[in-house]
């Protein structure tokens, strides 16, 4: 099995998550356990929840790190704000939208939880915060805790109540915390804060935009059509009706091992998805678009060679700016 799955090199990992781990985070997450109850523990919890109220851009809100995925924090947030029977409006955007879903747009998009009266935002740690899977972050407004005191679904251990019980103790856990993520969230952290929150988001915007223009080149066409609908963390690829993108995600693996996304659902077969987020930068997302150039040629599209990659590179090399802590 190890013979087979790998590969020389680094993996060129470009779906829309899990993404990346930057070198720091790793080294931060390479630690023996500790005792959660310890003081250490819930000092670094306290600065944590502090810091992580800054991506989500609010000082009012009250932030939960659950040892979950995404979907488990969005369990949390509809169990700690609706009862049964309840009925509300939904506005879906993409796979996994259901009320305010920041999965994949927590800290590489611009959202403002108190400008926009946001009451309930989560996040998963796989994504833009650029770490393993296994934190799934809650941000909850005073009116969504009032409004926990009255939900009606059944909830244990995603029960904020819990949790602001601990938060009154100054221990902060009421169940035991992944140690390693905790370390590995103060990396990804500091990592975002000294390249700056916005930095980080005009660098999504860019690595967006120079993606599409690839697109483009190769003569073929995002899924979003409308302008306002375009994603700077992932874009899907629509591929002409004689082509399987499932083809493309299992070419790009096996012969040059690049993961890209598959078309889930109703765009299963019919796009391939570029994931462009956390910690990412413009000539490791070239590198990318230059294998995916390859794919497209090795399974019979006409694609010209370059030709993607000389319009992101186009791009970028008029909006890139020079590293902030260097300059």
């Amino acid at each position: 099995m190890a013979d087979y799955v790998y590969g020389p090199g680094r993996t060129h990992l470009f779906v829309p998550g899990p993404v990346n781990i930057p070198d720091p985070v790793i080294r931060a997450m390479s630690r023996n356990n500790e005792d959660y109850r310890s003081p250490a523990i819930p000092a670094l919890t306290k600065t944590l929840l502090e810091d992580v109220k800054q991506i989500f851009k609010t000082t009012t809100g009250t932030p939960f790190m659950f040892p979950t995925t995404g979907t488990g924090a969005w369990e949390s947030a509809l169990t700690n704000t609706l009862s049964p029977g309840d009925r509300i409006v939904s506005f879906s955007l993409g796979q996994f939208s259901l009320l305010v879903d920041g999965v994949s747009s927590i800290c590489a998009l611009d959202f403002r939880m108190d400008e926009w009266g946001v009451d309930v935002a989560l996040t998963g740690s796989q994504k833009a915060l650029s770490l393993p899977t296994g934190l799934g972050i809650v941000c909850a407004s005073p009116k969504a805790l009032e409004a926990s005191k009255t939900a009606k679904s059944v909830r244990v251990f995603f029960d904020w109540k819990d949790y602001l019980k601990f938060y009154k103790m100054g221990t902060y856990w009421p169940y035991t915390p992944s140690i390693q993520l905790l370390y590995g969230l103060r990396a990804g952290l500091d990592l975002i804060f000294e390249e700056g929150l916005e930095n980080v988001i005009k660098r999504h915007a860019r690595l967006g935009a120079a993606t599409r223009l690839a697109v483009e080149a190769w003569g073929l066409k995002n899924c979003t059509q409308k302008e306002e609908n375009f994603s700077d963390t992932v874009t899907a690829v629509v591929v002409p009706p004689y082509i399987d993108s499932a083809e493309i995600v299992k070419h790009a693996w096996k012969r040059y091992n690049l993961s890209l996304g598959l078309g889930l659902n109703k765009v299963a077969g019919k796009v391939f998805r570029i994931g462009h987020l956390g910690n990412l930068n413009e000539l490791q997302l070239l590198g990318c678009l230059s294998g995916v150039e390859m794919v497209l040629k090795d399974i019979g599209y006409p694609v010209k060679l370059g030709s993607g990659v000389a319009a992101a590179a186009a791009y970028l090399s008029n909006s890139t700016p020079l590293i902030p802590s260097r300059i």
